[in-house]
Formats: structure tokens, sequence, C-alpha cells
């Protein structure tokens, strides 16, 4: 089976455009490129990535691409477009044409306007990302929610995936009871409702420093228990994911946390659900092909 990295990024810092990044802290600011990773991938065995845009810029965009074409564990790239200038139309039709660009994502968690997915102005966006077949990675937190479930209605044929699952707050578990079950509720809808996937990625970031696995069960639980094997699949958020974990425990507690699941389930949260979803089926022919006895559980 192919084992897939669902999300995970490179980044230099020096382009200048990673306006969310804080220039002074010691894990984020600096560079990460595809060597920095391949001890860990070759680990975990895991053969294939998908690489997702970390600045609102088209240049970063473009930055990745040329990443992915010199790195063949880089199966896809999930890139960046305004979506509040129609003009940009023009790039998604260009970059549509390079046979790793796959989708966009929009950074909605960082815009304070929490309706702004819903404003008549970026609506071209989506209808775009339909007819062009390209994917929406969804980034936002629990507030996003509704809005979300009102966009994935508005256009059924979108193919989306929920990031990071859509970060519930892990660091306040058993003392914000409330916005866990709002955040459960919220997502319970997106799953029932709408055809969207989810990555079981970002929890680990959401925890304490001191956390665990235990910590963190009860939301991968939701999760699976939701969107069900087949439209869940695991990503690292590497390099994010060092601020609490390194890339090997990460992967070890998802792995933990998929344990109940069958043979066959994990091989889709581990792989198969990715391939799919980002059409990696007929990338596979350098993947690594990892032996039975290698597989996730």
């Amino acid at each position: 089976m192919m084992l897939v990295d669902a999300h995970q990024h490179y980044w230099e810092p020096r382009r200048g455009d990673y306006d969310w990044m804080p220039m002074d802290d010691a894990v984020l600011a600096r560079r990460y490129r595809p060597a920095d990773l391949a001890p860990a991938l070759a680990e975990a065995g895991i053969g294939r990535t998908v690489l997702v845009q970390a600045a609102a810029t088209v240049e970063e965009t473009e930055y990745m691409l040329g990443l992915a074409d010199a790195t063949p564990s880089v199966a896809a790239v999930v890139g960046w477009v305004d979506f509040e200038d129609k003009g940009h139309l023009r790039h998604l039709e260009r970059l549509k044409k390079h046979p790793k660009f796959v989708g966009v994502r929009p950074m909605i968690q960082d815009i304070p306007d929490v309706d702004w997915m819903l404003r008549d102005d970026v609506q071209w966006a989506y209808a775009a990302l339909v007819d062009l077949d390209l994917t929406f990675d969804a980034l936002g937190f629990s507030r996003h929610l509704a809005n979300f479930l009102t966009l994935l209605e508005r256009y059924p044929k979108l193919r989306v995936v929920i990031d990071h699952c859509m970060k519930p707050q892990v660091r306040d578990h058993g003392t914000a009871r409330e916005e866990r079950a709002f955040w459960a509720a919220g997502l319970r809808r997106l799953a029932a409702e709408t055809g969207a996937f989810c990555k079981l990625s970002g929890l680990v970031t959401e925890a304490n420093e001191d956390w665990s696995v235990q910590d963190l069960a009860p939301y991968a639980a939701e999760v699976l228990r939701a969107f069900g094997a087949g439209r869940v699949m695991w990503g690292s958020d590497w390099p994010v994911c060092r601020l609490r974990a390194s890339y090997g425990q990460w992967h070890a507690a998802a792995q933990s946390l998929c344990a109940g699941l069958t043979q066959a389930e994990r091989s889709q949260v581990f792989g198969g659900t990715a391939a799919r979803f980002y059409g990696l089926e007929n990338s596979s022919r350098d993947a690594l092909t990892v032996p039975a006895d290698r597989a996730p559980g």
C-alpha cells in the first residue's frame, strides 16, 4: 500500500510573504526543505506527501511547484489564489495545467470577518474550483463550522477537505465542555450533510506541551466516528507539529488513535483516502511500496 502524508509544508522565511509567522520563533522561523523531512518520511515508511500553502501569495504556490518538480515524494501541491480578485481565475486555469497542482486553500482562519467565505465577491472562486475539478482545503476554527456548512450546501460538487479537524482546542480539554460540544456537533453536521472529507491533523498542535495520546483520543474518535475511515486522511502538519512533537511522535500517536480500526480502515486513513481525494492513484509509479508488516497499526 502507498502511505501518504496528506498535509505538510516547506518554506523559506526570507521570501518575506509568511505574514502569520512570528520571526522570533525558533521552531517556525527557519527554512524547511525536502532534505529536512526525508529522514522522517523514510522512518515512517511514507512514500508520498501533499505539500500545502503557508503564504497568501501566488508566488509561494510557484515556489512549492518548483520544489515538487524536484522532489519525487511530493505528489500534490495545494496552493493559493486571491478569492477577492476574479482576475485570479487566470492563475487557477494556468496552475491547473501543472500535473502536481490539485487545489487551493484560502487562509480563512486568519481573516477577521467570520462571514468572509460567504461574501458575494468571492463566490466566483468556488464555482471555478468546481468547473476545473480542483480541491478546496477548508482551514478554520469552530466558529466557522456553520458557514462552512452553508458553503458546502451551496456548492455540493465542490471537493472539500477540512484541515486539522477544524482545530478543536484540545489544550482546554476537560474545562471547556461547551466549546467541545459545539465543535463536535458542527463537525457531525458537516460529515452527515455534505460530502466533505477531514484531515486527522493538527490535534497535537492544539494540545498542551505535556499532551498525551489520551488527551487527543476523544477528538480523533469524534472525527473517525463522524466521517468514517473512507473520508479521513492523516496529515503531519510538519513542521508546525514540531511546536509540540516530532514527526515520528505525532505519527506514532496517530497510529495509536487509529488502533481500533481494521487494517483496511487504517490503510484508508494513512494513504488510501488521500490518494482518492487528491487523485494520487496515478502518481504511485515511484512511490514507496510498503510491505504488509509495515502497514500502520
